[in-house]
């Protein structure tokens, strides 16, 4: 197992996704301050913290800054774990839930033959995470957070609903490069491998001029065995 602490640089990840991670490592903790109050983050989490058992393990992919999903957690007294590409969101994490784990690392590192074993989950969530990835990478990724559930297991996600593949947009002042689905290609793309239990949407206007308001869909989902 690594342990992703390493203060190591990008070169061994692709150049969008060295791009995408240099340019969160320099919004840091502005991105709490564009994005304030995340209702239907905090809505989700609060469904974990009250699904859980206490102790229950809780992977949180793309944890950013740990606010709110991961503190969330952490203080309802689930094992959380983070990883995020950024180095400076993992070490914002770590200092804002100081009882989590958090590790610099790409979703790649945790498929099933990658170089990374973090162990299972009884949850996995992935808040905007995934949407950082290209449209060909994401049924990959999909099954990668089923491997790292236990049969049974739950599975969050939430992505801003809109048709296109990595296309780069400007976001606080940097260019990162997203891709969303329309809502029913979503639903195909998510049921190969998990059973949508609940859905919700939310539509959002971040505290800032450069980012559009968005659709936000949330998806609570069951890992099929």
């Amino acid at each position: 197992m690594t342990n992703g602490n390493s203060d190591a640089d990008y070169e061994g990840l692709p150049p969008d996704r060295r791009d995408q991670a240099e340019a969160f490592d320099a919004i840091g903790d502005s991105y709490d301050d564009a994005f304030p109050h995340k209702e239907g983050q905090v809505s989700a989490g609060e469904w974990l913290a009250e699904a859980l058992s206490p102790g229950a393990r809780v992977l949180d992919l793309g944890c950013g800054t740990g606010v709110p999903t991961a503190q969330r957690l952490a203080d309802a007294g689930l094992e959380v774990v983070g990883v995020d590409l950024s180095k400076e969101m993992v070490g914002l994490a770590r200092a804002n839930v100081p009882h989590g784990t958090f590790h610099r690392l790409d979703i790649a590192d945790l498929r099933p033959d990658g170089p990374t074993d973090l162990g299972r989950f009884d949850a996995v969530t992935a808040f905007f995470s995934l949407l950082m990835l290209p449209r060909a990478e994401i049924p990959e990724a999909l099954r990668t957070v089923h491997h790292l559930l236990v049969p049974g297991g739950v599975f969050v996600l939430s992505m801003v609903e809109a048709d296109m593949d990595n296309r780069a947009i400007p976001f606080l002042g940097k260019s990162i490069r997203v891709s969303g689905y329309l809502r029913e290609e979503l639903h195909k793309v998510v049921e190969q491998d998990f059973e949508i239990l609940k859905e919700s949407s939310y539509t959002y206007a971040p505290a800032v001029s450069d980012v559009p308001p968005e659709e936000q869909v949330f998806l609570r989902c069951r890992r099929r065995d």
